[in-house]
């Protein structure tokens, strides 16, 4: 499972530093080499929900797997597009199989690992794949992209699919952890799909028109118009086994992190991409050095990780972020220093560690606060909430943060500053506001999450029994 999880989240960046390449590659149209980026963000984003009900329904294994073989074939007719369009294509279905995958892999750990310590460590490694996948992508598609060539950024893939595909034969019961008598919501699959696509589309399109343009305006108009009836068809909806379970949200624990979840990844990706533009176009630093600057970032997000996972059935999710928090803002901040004359050493190395370690602590409280404590058949449905959470915050936070760059490097250049320095500045400021969504985070932290979830339950509960998760897999092995 965490093989799964570092794949998908690989590959929503691994791709960027390729895209030059790729542009020259297949003679792209500049404006419409973003959407190697975009469209996978949209139609994973957009099928996450979908995918975490069908795998409570129709079972865990038989989900992942299905998305494993459709992220494959995928990654093979993007490895081998010879037209502009092929590789579009393969990216939109690479994101279908990654939203497929991904919450029915988190639902697999939290059936099978017992609440406490078991699950604790599970989803430390969980967290670590997932928090480390993206700077993992900038890094390895660098190195491949320099000396491999573009392609291998998309056949990478097929090994990673193949041991997923292995070791899930092996080790996830064959039948169904969820309901498989129920029917599946098609009515709230298409508003929710709909509308959270048109979000992110309306959302990442920002980079190309305004967000007052009558296209953005209609665009998120019509996506709120679709959430706010998916919202109303779940909640008064005639469906016995609905989407989404709206009162999930009204858990403190859940909303809270949720929304934690969002703005962490909101300031995270605008992070990456302000710091892999800096790494190149102003310190001048070639693709597989790029690529490589970014290994300390990760190396202490692991770091941060396995503190986590110790520090959380002592201390409880609620003391770990708030800490975490102020580590992950104060090191946005300090990226925020940065200067067309800064060094690697001088503008990079610390604030790296620093956030790193904030980014680290986050993700095993948040999903153990988000996953911990909910009956089997609703485990599919939590982690596609809170991987959707993910993605939705990543989306919009990096469209936002790119907006203020571009504007603050616009107005330093009608100023008569030069390209670099305005560039710098621009990065600088999107930087400060990436440490902005952080503290709102440190907010929701203090004032939404409650105290006394430890490990993912509440310890007000009583302990769940082992034979809570034990029935299914039995049954499943006969």
């Amino acid at each position: 499972m965490a093989l799964a999880q570092f794949m998908v989240t690989l590959d929503m960046t691994i791709v960027n530093v390729a895209l030059p390449d790729m542009g020259a590659g297949l003679d792209f149209d500049p404006a419409q080499l973003p959407w190697v980026v975009n469209i996978y963000a949209l139609l994973f984003g957009g099928f996450l929900l979908l995918g975490g009900r069908a795998a409570d329904m129709f079972g865990q294994r038989r989900i992942l797997l299905s998305g494993a073989t459709v992220f494959a074939v995928a990654s093979l007719v993007g490895g081998l597009a010879q037209e502009p369009w092929q590789l579009v294509v393969a990216r939109a279905v690479q994101g279908v199989g990654a939203a497929v995958m991904a919450p029915a892999a988190l639902a697999v750990l939290t059936l099978t690992q017992r609440e406490g310590k078991e699950r604790t460590k599970a989803l430390g490694v969980y967290a670590a794949v997932s928090a480390v996948g993206g700077g993992a992508g900038v890094l390895i598609g660098g190195l491949l992209t320099e000396y491999a060539g573009w392609r291998w950024v998309m056949l990478v893939n097929l090994p990673m699919v193949l041991g997923v595909v292995v070791l899930a034969m092996r080790s996830i019961p064959a039948g169904t952890f969820g309901n498989k008598r129920g029917r599946l919501d098609v009515v709230g699959a298409i508003l929710a799909t709909a509308g959270i696509g048109l979000l992110i589309l309306g959302v990442v399109r920002t980079e190309q028109l305004a967000w007052t343009s009558g296209t953005t305006v209609v665009t998120l108009a019509a996506a709120a118009i679709l959430l706010v009836a998916f919202g109303l068809w779940e909640q008064f909806g005639p469906m016995p086994d609905p989407l989404i379970r709206l009162s999930l949200l009204g858990r403190r624990s859940v909303g809270g992190a949720n929304l934690y979840m969002a703005l962490l990844v909101a300031g995270q990706f605008g992070v990456f991409y302000f710091l892999s533009l800096y790494l190149q176009r102003t310190l001048g630093l070639g693709a597989a050095e790029a690529g490589l600057a970014f290994l300390p970032l990760c190396l202490i997000v692991v770091l941060g990780i396995r503190l986590a996972t110790r520090l959380l059935p002592v201390v409880g999710v609620k003391m770990l972020l708030i800490p975490a928090a102020v580590l992950a803002a104060a090191g946005f901040g300090w990226f925020g220093l940065v200067d067309a004359s800064g060094s690697y050493v001088t503008d990079v190395l610390g604030p790296s560690l620093v956030a790193g370690l904030g980014i680290g602590t986050s993700f095993v409280p948040l999903t153990a606060a988000a996953t911990g404590g909910l009956p089997p058949q609703e485990a599919g449905m939590a982690s596609a909430l809170l991987n959707s959470s993910r993605q939705i915050g990543g989306a919009i936070g990096l469209a936002v943060l790119v907006t203020v760059q571009t504007a603050r490097t616009d107005s330093r250049l009608d100023a008569g500053a030069g390209q670099q320095v305005a560039a710098a500045d621009g990065y600088a400021l999107g930087f400060l506001l990436a440490g902005g969504f952080l503290l709102v985070a440190l907010l929701v932290a203090i004032f939404v999450l409650p105290g006394q979830v430890r490990g993912g339950r509440q310890a007000t509960q009583s302990p769940p029994s082992t034979t809570s998760v034990q029935p299914n897999v039995t049954a499943d092995t006969r």
